[in-house]
């Protein structure tokens, strides 16, 4: 076995460098950037009026002054801006030259054609010109796209942009005893759900996921499906990777060329893992427990994904407040599924008590994985603890 570090260094070895693909902005979000996206446009491109009311002169007030024209977003003023006059302007208009201040129409009096402002009026509600972003200012590569950086370019009038490729990723599941959602069990069968929360989180990462039929416990079978598989970025298998199991999935994947980077990690759950490069494909063989193929997949799956795409690969790490004691620590790392309660004090990271790696309901409640080093002593409430969140969108 080998130490979860050095595991996710050799996992994240096995990606290439990220491949350049051009998209429409409407295609970008959840994509990341290669190159950077650089603003075609100033913002706002003139000084605009942040405020509906009247455009002035601060060196006039309190007039009374005359209005000599008006300006709305779309229809500026073109007048010639004298001293002592004053212009009727709507939020988003271009301000004139030479008016320094809008002042809000709650705090003028007018009377016909002229106005006169209220003592103690504010100001200058004056959106300056550039003040949100400038002509070449740019988002760095690496960036994730979210809906807000969507809407940023597209005021930076930037319609295309330069993205990592989404990997392929094919999901391969595998044993008699899987039927598909729908399906009515037989005896000695079950529902197979481990490929599509695999799947979930690898779209989550931002792959284009497909799901392979199930493979049936045969070398023909698993051979035909893991062929039909090789044209993704990665693929990954689940189950038949433990003790009882591996020599079909290593007989399988031998005779169709693996390069095997290692088998067995030590951590829990998850213990039996596999990873290597099968092709032009890397491989993942993630454990058949549906626990243990879920924190496997948050751990090096995950990770894999993200570093094809140029951006940051390792799961984030937190520090938090234990939220109840626990016993001295085993010879494996553990990842624990636990809940997180945000407070004035810091975060309260909460294992369940129960971290049987079949009981998937836990691992839908979980907020966060607990990490616990190996031969970690025991711990009381209220210690610092480092935990990994769990994205539960």
């Amino acid at each position: 076995m080998i130490p979860v570090d050095e595991a996710l260094a050799r996992v994240l070895s096995l990606a290439p460098a990220p491949q350049p693909e051009d998209v429409d902005l409407a295609d970008a979000l959840g994509r990341v950037l290669l190159e950077p996206a650089v603003s075609r446009m100033t913002q706002p491109p003139f000084d605009a009026a942040a405020m509906d009311g009247y455009a002035v002169r601060s060196a006039d007030l309190p007039g009374p002054l005359p209005v000599v024209g008006e300006a709305a977003a779309g229809r500026p003023w073109t007048g010639t801006p004298r001293p002592g006059t004053s212009i009727r302007i709507f939020t988003g208009a271009p301000v004139p030259p030479g008016f320094d201040r809008v002042v809000m129409q709650e705090h003028v009096a007018r009377d016909g054609d002229a106005i006169t402002v209220a003592a103690g009026a504010t100001g200058p509600h004056i959106r300056a010109r550039g003040n949100d972003f400038a002509e070449g200012d740019s988002l760095p590569a690496g960036r994730r796209l979210g809906p807000a950086d969507l809407g940023l370019l597209a005021a930076m009038n930037v319609p295309r942009l330069t993205v990592a490729r989404a990997p392929t990723v094919a999901i391969v599941a595998g044993g008699d005893e899987l039927v598909p959602p729908g399906t009515t069990p037989g005896e000695g069968q079950i529902i197979s759900s481990n490929d599509l929360t695999v799947a979930a989180l690898a779209t989550q990462a931002g792959a284009q996921v497909r799901i392979m039929p199930l493979a049936r416990d045969s070398e023909e079978s698993l051979r035909a499906i893991l062929t039909d598989a090789a044209d993704a970025d990665i693929v990954v298998t689940i189950g038949g990777a433990s003790v009882g199991d591996h020599d079909l999935i290593g007989r399988v994947a031998a005779d169709l060329g693996v390069d095997q980077a290692f088998y067995k990690v030590r951590m829990r759950p998850g213990k039996p893992l596999m990873a290597g490069r099968l092709g032009g494909s890397a491989m993942l063989g993630l454990p058949g427990n549906p626990v243990s193929a879920a924190v496997c997949a948050v751990l090096f799956m995950q990770p894999l994904i993200r570093q094809m795409q140029g951006t940051e690969a390792a799961p984030p790490v937190r520090h938090g407040v234990l939220g109840r004691d626990l016993p001295e620590e085993g010879e494996r790392t553990h990842y624990l599924r636990a809940t997180l309660e945000h407070g004035v004090g810091g975060t309260v990271v909460t294992p369940f008590a129960d971290q049987d790696s079949a009981r998937l309901s836990l691992m839908a409640q979980a907020d966060a994985l607990l990490v616990r080093p190996a031969d970690d002593p025991a711990r009381k409430a209220g210690e610092q603890v480092a935990f990994i969140p769990l994205d539960r969108a």
